[in-house]
C-alpha cells in the first residue's frame, strides 16, 4: 500500500513537470517573450516618419580648377630684350605694356621705307607733268601718238613702284610693331623668364604666361548615366553647379557652361565645366575643388534615414511599426541615396520606419518609443500591411 501511494505521488510530480516544462517552452517562444530582459512594453526603438516628396538628386564630384584663357607669350622676330614693364605675379589688362625690343633696327628700316616712298612720290609726279602736257602737245598735233604712249608707260610703271613703297612701308611698321609685346587678355602674370639684354627668338622659350582668373572654370566628369537629364536640364539653361573647397566653410555658386561632346569609353564618364565668378581668387587654377550638381529630381519619392536599412542575406529590408505596435519586415529597393538619407521602393510614406534598434527585432516584436512610459505603446503609423 505504501509502495503504491509512492508511486502515485511520483506519476503525479513528473506530470506537473512535464506540464511546466511545455508551458515554459511555449512562453518563450511567444513575441511577448522576446522581449528585453526587465522591460515590459515591448522591446525599446526609436523611429521616424518615411516621408514623401520631390528630392532633387544632387551628384557630387571631384574636378579642378581651369582658366578661361592662359596665353604664352612669345616674340615674333629675333632681337634683344630693352626693357621689362611688368613684375611677376602682376595684374594686366589687355592691351597694356609687357616687354620693349631693341626697336633701332626695325626703325632705320622703317625710315628707309618711307624716304624711298617720299623719292618714288617725287618721280611719280613729275612723270604725270610730263603726261599731262604730252597730252596737250598731242592734241595739238605737234608729237605723235607713240610718243604719248611712251610717256604713259613711263607714268604708269613709276605710280606701280609708288604703291609697292606703301606696302614695304606697311610690311615695315608692323615689324617695328612686333618690338612693343601687350598682353593679349587680363590677367594675371607668371614667372618672367627674361631680363633686358636676353636674346629672344620666335621659337625659343616663353617669356611669361598670362592667365586669367575671373570667371573662371572648374573641370569635372559625371557618370554616362546622367548624360541624358544633363543634356535635358542643359536646354533650359537652368543648371546650378556649386563648388567647394575640401575642409573648408567655403563655397560658391555657378552655372553650368560646357559639356563635351562624347563619353569616355574608357571610364564611362563624360567632362564637364562649370562657370564661376572670381573676384575674390578663391578659385586657382590647377587646385581641386568639389563640385554639387543637380540635374534632375524624383517626383514623389519616399524617403527614410539611411539608418533605418537592413541589410540582409535575403536583400535589402526595414522595420515598420503597425498600429498594434508590432513590427513587420518590408523588403524595398534603394533607389538613390544621399547624405544620410536614401530614396526607395516598396513603402507608401507615412509609415513609421524603425531607426535604432533593428538589431533587436524580429517580426511581430511588440515595440515601443525610446524614452517613453514601458507600459505605453510606440507611436502609432499607418499600418505596415498598408
Amino acid at each position: 500500500m505504501k509502495q503504491t501511494r509512492l508511486w502515485l505521488i511520483g506519476v503525479i510530480l513528473a506530470g506537473l513537470a512535464g506540464g511546466w516544462l511545455a508551458w515554459d517552452r511555449q512562453h518563450a517562444q511567444s513575441p511577448e517573450a522576446q522581449t528585453s530582459p526587465g522591460k515590459q512594453g515591448g522591446v525599446s526603438v526609436t523611429t521616424t516618419l518615411a516621408q514623401r516628396q520631390t528630392q532633387p538628386i544632387v551628384l557630387t564630384a571631384s574636378g579642378y580648377v581651369t582658366s578661361l584663357n592662359s596665353v604664352d607669350v612669345h616674340p615674333q622676330v629675333s632681337n634683344t630684350i630693352s626693357q621689362v614693364h611688368i613684375k611677376e605675379g602682376q595684374f594686366v589688362r589687355a592691351g597694356e605694356l609687357l616687354f620693349t625690343l631693341d626697336e633701332r633696327t626695325a626703325q632705320a628700316n622703317l625710315h628707309k621705307a618711307e624716304a624711298q616712298l617720299a623719292k618714288d612720290q617725287a618721280t611719280l609726279i613729275s612723270l604725270e607733268r610730263q603726261f599731262a602736257r604730252q597730252k596737250e602737245l598731242r592734241q595739238q598735233g605737234f608729237i605723235a601718238q607713240n610718243a604719248l604712249d611712251i610717256v604713259k608707260g613711263q607714268y604708269d610703271a613709276q605710280l606701280a613702284t609708288v604703291r609697292q613703297d606703301q606696302a614695304m612701308l606697311e610690311s615695315e611698321r608692323v615689324n617695328f610693331s612686333f618690338n612693343t609685346l601687350r598682353a593679349p587678355i587680363s590677367g594675371r602674370v607668371g614667372a618672367i623668364n627674361v631680363y633686358p639684354g636676353s636674346l629672344v627668338q620666335p621659337a625659343s622659350n616663353t617669356l611669361v604666361t598670362i592667365t586669367q582668373l575671373d570667371p573662371i572654370t572648374v573641370s569635372f566628369t559625371l557618370p554616362e548615366r546622367e548624360v541624358t537629364s544633363l543634356l535635358a536640364a542643359a536646354k533650359t539653361g537652368n543648371v546650378s553647379i556649386e563648388a567647394f573647397l575640401p575642409n573648408s566653410n567655403w563655397k560658391r555658386a555657378g552655372r553650368l557652361h560646357f559639356i563635351d561632346n562624347a563619353v569616355d569609353s574608357q571610364s564611362g564618364t563624360i567632362r564637364v565645366k562649370g562657370l564661376f565668378a572670381n573676384a575674390d581668387h578663391g578659385l586657382w587654377p590647377g587646385a581641386y575643388a568639389g563640385i554639387r550638381i543637380s540635374v534632375r529630381e524624383l517626383q514623389d519619392a519616399v524617403l527614410i534615414p539611411l539608418v533605418a536599412v537592413v541589410n540582409a542575406v535575403d536583400g535589402t529590408h526595414v522595420y515598420t511599426v503597425s498600429t498594434d505596435t508590432t513590427v513587420q519586415r518590408r523588403k524595398i529597393e534603394i533607389l538613390h541615396s544621399f547624405d544620410t538619407r536614401a530614396a526607395i521602393k516598396g513603402l507608401e510614406g507615412g509609415e513609421r520606419v524603425v531607426v535604432d534598434g533593428t538589431q533587436n527585432l524580429r517580426p511581430g516584436m511588440k515595440v515601443r518609443e525610446a524614452g517613453s512610459d514601458p507600459n505605453k505603446p510606440a507611436a502609432n503609423g499607418k499600418s505596415a500591411g498598408s
